[in-house]
């Protein structure tokens, strides 16, 4: 057997590839700093060798027998815990078609793959990751953290594995086994066939898992969105759920989650965008790809159904910036590094993938010039400093036109006592020929803030209905509340059904009285102008609020921070600020997308606690969406779920009170594994 043996310790950021075949191979990807200790003197170019005669034989320390039927390495298994700089941590295989094509050819069965492929002996790995893939998706994968990418048809497999991104190692939920997941990559009017892999194992956090695909309208395919409880029951564990949508004339920044509790918050999030080729933009930007996407994270010590007791703010540790950062009394962890030459215009497309804070994002000595929001074109607007809320997405065109140097990229959030001090809440902009160092940069001053009410829409869309506050076909005023830590939005605090809502809707209940949650379901007739109201009147602890429309986006009249209506050109998004206390931001759109839509606050755990409703939108029109829901979609839910017509006429008479949807009797217990395989 080939693998590598012990010496002296070596410390390098590269990546080899272990030849398997014509059109296969294996690349290790380091993102951190790793120390190998070498069992004769070699320089790094062997590990950029392609011939696996070139590794040096010794006693392994580390084999492939932990590869699982549809080669998912397992290794180690167990909860979360420290990492020492002696602890050896797993390796992660990503699957996608590329994958595919080397299964068919005879690779993949465990007792094929040769375990002289794999290395031995490797220790002191904060994280890798094993990707076995097509030469011809591979050939140019960076030395550095990669932004990997898959395509709108794929695999996407969701695992639990140990990682420390911000130096502390901890067991976290991921998809394709990285964080940020994957980059899915997409052009405008592509098709979208994405299956969902459940392969979670830790108990420590919740096996179920679901996919939302954050902003994406899903015309017609409601059942697709991934929301839990709204419109599917959640993957259950060892179970798969193939999502086949269009987005079609959809194009611009996104991004996809889980939408099961607070799962997100454990590390299942990632970037999603949709280019166009034919961009209204494209003449203000030079640089627009894979390595100008910026991801805004916080990060947790501790898994979240232990935050999910806490009934008030939650902190984070870090702040992470394309999946890198620091935490106070931490490490010295490596940042993420954004290169750019200088004369290049960049379109940075940065995503809020917060599970709680809002940012302000900065880069020091740069304006930006705003050009996206939330999918939709926008006027040029430009800033020097812009605030992303959870699951709002901005593409900025940011000029390189400074000294050659390093300037810090700064996004301290909405928490108390936010500092730089050490590195934490940053990043690095590199120009090409600057030093391998951190900025001596400066922040502000800040004289160009940012106003969401000067933000315009492109196309200059118009807004439905009469101009005027109240004059719509439906208005609805969404007041929000606080009571020890629960949520109520008009005196109702949101629990998950024991059914989908969809699933409701499709056998047979006739009235919103009919849906649970009971008081939590909004009827909405098609073809009409809605008109919604979020006052802030200071009830509702935690703010700001991002409020997030499923199926939609919406025509912004009014703004957070502005007491006037725009009805003339206003911003259209899915992802809103509630603003602070009162504001009164007030959302318009058309029912032309049929189904049950979730409205909710974007900090998962205030979403945890009641901060939601349904809109069950265009219920006559419900048989477009039926025409394409595939058989797995109801296969989903446990059998002892209610899904005829017949049983879920029985629902309101037994779960008649809101507070027995929380009661082990009244709905399935999604967070046992036992219930599910």
């Amino acid at each position: 057997m080939l693998s590598y043996g012990i010496r002296s310790w070596r410390s390098f950021s590269s990546h080899f590839r272990l030849q398997l075949s014509n059109d296969a191979s294996l690349v290790v990807m380091f993102s951190t700093r790793f120390c190998f200790d070498l069992d004769q003197p070699t320089s790094t170019n062997l590990y950029k060798s392609q011939d696996i005669s070139d590794f040096t034989t010794c006693t392994p320390c580390f084999s492939a027998h932990h590869i699982l039927s549809d080669l998912w390495l397992q290794q180690p298994e167990g909860p979360t815990r420290p990492l020492t700089s002696n602890s050896t941590t797993s390796f992660v295989a990503r699957s996608n078609r590329g994958y595919h094509k080397v299964q068919r050819r005879g690779l993949s069965h465990p007792a094929m793959f040769p375990h002289a492929i794999l290395p031995g002996c490797l220790l002191a790995l904060s994280h890798a990751i094993l990707v076995v893939s097509s030469r011809s998706n591979y050939d140019d994968l960076p030395s550095s953290a990669p932004p990997f990418t898959i395509k709108p048809v794929t695999e996407l497999v969701v695992v639990n594995r140990v990682i420390a991104p911000d130096g502390f190692a901890r067991s976290a939920t991921l998809a394709g086994g990285i964080f940020p997941g994957p980059l899915i990559k997409a052009q405008k009017n592509d098709n979208f066939s994405i299956n969902v892999v459940n392969r979670l194992h830790d108990k420590n956090m919740p096996l179920s898992t679901s996919v939302h695909w954050h902003g994406i309208q899903q015309k017609k395919t409601n059942w697709a969105d991934g929301a839990s409880f709204i419109t599917q029951c959640p993957i259950p564990q060892n179970r798969s759920f193939l999502h086949e949508f269009s987005a079609p004339n959809q194009t611009g920044t996104f991004w996809y989650h889980s939408h099961f509790s607070t799962q997100y918050c454990d590390g299942l999030r990632g970037p999603l965008v949709i280019y166009d080729p034919e961009d209204p933009h494209q003449d203000l930007y030079d640089v627009d790809d894979e390595n100008t996407i910026i991801t805004l994270s916080d990060w947790y010590h501790d898994p979240t159904p232990k935050l999910n007791k806490i009934f008030g703010p939650v902190t984070s540790n870090s702040t992470l910036i394309n999946g890198l950062g620091r935490y106070r009394g931490g490490p010295k962890s490596p940042l993420s590094v954004i290169n750019v030459e200088q004369g290049k215009r960049y379109r940075f497309r940065i995503i809020g993938l917060s599970c709680d804070p809002s940012y302000n994002f900065t880069i020091d000595g740069h304006t930006m010039t705003i050009i996206e929001a939330d999918g939709i074109e926008t006027v040029p607007e430009t800033v020097d400093s812009l605030p992303v809320l959870a699951g709002q997405r901005y593409s900025v065109v940011v000029y390189a036109n400074q000294p050659v140097d390093n300037y810090w990229v700064r996004a301290p959030s909405n928490f108390p006592n936010q500092t730089f001090a050490g590195g934490l809440n940053q990043a690095i902009l590199r120009y090409n020929g600057a030093p391998d160092e951190d900025p001596t940069s400066t922040p502000g001053p800040y004289i160009l803030p940012f106003n969401e009410g000067k933000l315009a829409s492109l196309l200059s869309i118009p807004v439905p209905g009469s101009p005027e506050i109240g004059k719509a076909d439906v208005h609805i005023n969404l007041l929000a509340t606080t009571v020890n830590g629960i949520f109520r939005i008009n005196n109702i605090s949101y629990h998950n059904p024991p059914t989908p809502v969809l699933l409701q809707m499709l056998s047979g209940a006739q009235h919103p009285s009919d849906l649970l949650p009971s008081g939590s379901v909004y009827e909405l007739p098609s073809n009409k102008v809605v008109e919604i109201a979020l006052p802030n009147t200071g009830l509702a602890l935690g703010g700001p609020h991002p409020i997030h429309l499923h199926g939609h986006t919406f025509a912004v009249v009014r703004t957070s921070g502005n007491s006037t209506t725009n009805f003339v050109n206003p911003i259209w998004r899915d992802t809103v600020s509630m603003g602070s206390t009162g504001d009164n931001v007030t959302i318009r759109f058309v029912t032309d997308n049929s189904g049950p839509w979730f409205i909710h606050c974007h900090i998962d755990f205030h979403l945890n606690h009641g901060f939601a409703v349904v809109m069950a939108e265009a219920r006559d029109r419900l048989a477009d969406v039926n025409a394409s829901i595939p058989a797995s979609w109801a296969s989903l839910c446990p059998s002892n779920q209610p899904s005829t017509q017949a049983r879920l006429g029985s629902f309101n008479t037994t779960t008649s009170r809101l507070d027995s949807l929380n009661t082990t009797t009244s709905r399935p217990n999604f967070f046992n594994a036992t219930t599910l395989t």
